[in-house]
């Protein structure tokens, strides 16, 4: 499969040189606004998941035929700089899309003790089973980042095939999500874990004390129930203390085997496009599958650079959207 073809190899920017400035450039410098609609999905088990369209294209019944799927990584949201550019890319080549937020990254805290991780395939399957009801119509190509990407890729390989998704694009997946936990223990990557813990850490303990003024007393007790957590340091104990067991899994190690989306691809028959750097520093290369061992419809792009979810490659010229896109029209 070599879809893409049209697009050049990719090339950063000459003052991004590295995987770091890369992943830091896309995260540090967003683009344009763009305007989007909400709409809440509320879920079985009495949660819910908000979902922003782009207000251009969105559902109208003037829209394209095509929905564009958009899955945001860790700490992400519908906001992020890279949901905003493709966002911005497809509506103006007349193409509806919506971004996901997983549970509990709209802005406002999720109703239920259990949040969002790398392998929350059973949420993404709820929200588009509402929307092939809502828009029976129309046909969905999905794109996932990082951990989106990751969730995506089981996603895919758990269905293995369905009528109405036509293609998805994966980028910058930690295909092993315990050789990339793994990575952010040592080195420069520490960098990343601790923005990480940070970030998570912060969020628990804001939503523990939403749930304490204004929550569910029983899913607030099943916070408390997870114990101390003001030691935890890393991703890996992150996922052990409190990912793990506030999700159904017996330990980091339990969840990164049972999620990591390296286990699912060879499952996967829909047309897919992976795109990964080679000095991604939050994915390291143990952690790629081997381009050879992949099926016919699964295609491995690998750049020699372009950091995580970064692929700058000049202020103008925006080369991982303009791929996704070449690969969404091929």
């Amino acid at each position: 499969m070599t879809h893409g073809a049209s697009i050049k190899e990719f090339k950063p920017a000459w003052w991004l040189p590295g995987g770091h400035s890369q992943t830091l450039w896309r995260r540090l410098s967003p683009p344009a606004g763009i305007s989007q609609h909400r709409q809440r999905i509320e879920l079985r088990d009495g949660d819910f998941i908000d979902i922003d369209w782009s207000a251009d294209t969105g559902h109208k019944e003037d829209a394209s035929e095509t929905i564009v799927f958009i899955l945001h990584g860790l700490c992400g949201c519908s906001g992020s700089p890279y949901v905003i550019a493709l966002q911005s890319v497809l509506a103006k080549n007349r193409i509806s899309s919506v971004a996901m937020n997983f549970r509990g990254c709209s802005g406002e805290t999720n109703r239920l003790a259990r949040a969002y991780h790398s392998g929350v395939s059973e949420d993404l399957d709820e929200v588009f089973s509402r929307l092939i009801a809502l828009h029976p119509q129309r046909n969905f190509v999905f794109v996932g980042y990082s951990l989106g990407a990751n969730v995506l890729l089981k996603w895919l390989g758990e269905m293995q095939s369905h009528p109405r998704i036509k293609k998805a694009i994966a980028v910058s997946t930690p295909f092993s999500l315990a050789n990339c936990s793994r990575a952010m223990l040592q080195g420069i990557s520490k960098f990343y874990g601790k923005y990480f813990v940070h970030r998570l850490l912060g969020e628990f303990r804001e939503k523990q004390k939403h749930f304490e003024a204004f929550g569910d007393k029983t899913e607030l007790q099943r916070m408390i129930s997870l114990g101390e957590f003001s030691s935890i340091s890393s991703i890996w104990e992150f996922d052990d203390k409190i990912t793990a067991p506030l999700h159904g899994f017996h330990s980091a190690e339990d969840y990164y085997r049972r999620c990591s989306s390296i286990g699912f691809i060879d499952s996967i028959q829909i047309d897919t496009l992976l795109i990964q750097s080679s000095n991604d520093p939050m994915i390291p290369a143990a952690s790629l599958p081997q381009k050879s061992a992949l099926a016919p419809n699964i295609d491995l792009q690998l750049s020699a650079e372009g950091g995580h979810v970064g692929f700058i490659s000049g202020k103008a010229d925006n080369w991982l959207e303009l791929k996704i896109l070449d690969f969404i029209r091929g």
